[in-house]
């Protein structure tokens, strides 16, 4: 999509006049300082699909090297920020409204590099000119989110329904790399919910991931590394395979950036079930 597309108006109904003014100061601040960053989540999905919904935050992205300015920028301002999530997510606080800062997903497997920050759409957010998280990024930050408590295909498949010819197909493609069967599930569900628009999928995209199934299907099994990626798809749902079936996390294998350290973090974080006092259980 072309860096000069202007997307969606200033999205003000979505949040409340306080917190709207937290996020346009916030904005206008990281803009002066020349700070990179794209805006993403439910912004940037009401831009690219038309589908806008209320928001408890504002989702930016930007790279782990340029998080010590952006805190010393909010110090600045009188906010809090804090990293509780060393392997990916930053937050700035204003009272109790607050600001993600995301320079990888909570898996480990999307990092923001420089790729992110190619042929951006821009968009009028809260009144600050801004750049997009483009939407392949989006895309293939949302396709690894399958918990239990959020799943986001349905958004996958908006983006899809509103945006498939403008997608860069051969650099979605290349973005997915080792994990292209977590990219042809989510096709494949697109011609599920939308029987009709198959076809909008380009025909060589599906060809291709679906001969390297084929391919992957007709081999030998390799020996066997005892992985469960899982993990990469639910941060709760497989710790099951790897506390009690001697799987490896998925998450602990080259194609993730966690550490153990960062697993263990990111796991402690889990919410306690309804009804349960927290620290009981999963």
């Amino acid at each position: 999509m072309s860096s000069a597309a202007t997307l969606a108006p200033s999205l003000e109904d979505e949040v409340a006049p306080h917190t709207a003014a937290f996020y346009r100061r916030a904005l206008r601040v990281l803009v002066d300082a020349h700070v990179p960053f794209l805006v993403g989540g439910a912004f940037a999905h009401a831009c690219f699909t038309g589908i806008r919904r209320s928001t408890k935050d504002l989702d930016l992205f930007i790279r782990r090297e340029d998080y010590d300015r952006v805190a010393a920028l909010a110090q600045a301002e009188g906010w809090r920020s804090d990293i509780p999530y060393p392997h990916w997510l930053a937050k700035v606080y204003a009272g109790e409204d607050f600001i993600d800062l995301i320079f990888n997903s909570g898996n480990g497997v999307t990092p923001v590099d420089e790729l992110w920050f190619r042929n951006n759409a821009q968009a009028e957010v809260l009144g600050v000119p801004v750049r997009l998280a483009n939407m392949e990024d989006g895309f293939l930050s949302k396709a690894f989110i399958m918990e239990r408590e959020r799943y986001d295909g349905a958004d996958i498949a908006h983006l899809l329904q509103a945006n498939a010819e403008q997608l860069d197909w051969s650099g979605l493609v290349q973005r997915f790399g080792r994990h292209w069967r977590v990219l042809l599930a989510h096709l494949t569900l697109f011609g599920y919910i939308y029987p009709g628009e198959r076809h909008r999928v380009p025909r060589w995209v599906m060809d291709q991931l679906l001969a390297r199934l084929a391919d992957e299907t007709r081999r030998p099994p390799a020996v066997d590394p005892h992985v469960c990626a899982g993990t990469l798809l639910s941060r709760e749902q497989y710790l099951h395979d790897v506390e009690r079936l001697g799987y490896v996390d998925g998450r602990l294998t080259p194609a993730s950036t966690m550490t153990p350290d960062d697993v263990a973090v990111w796991t402690e974080a889990i919410p306690a079930p309804p009804g349960t006092d927290a620290g009981q259980g999963r």
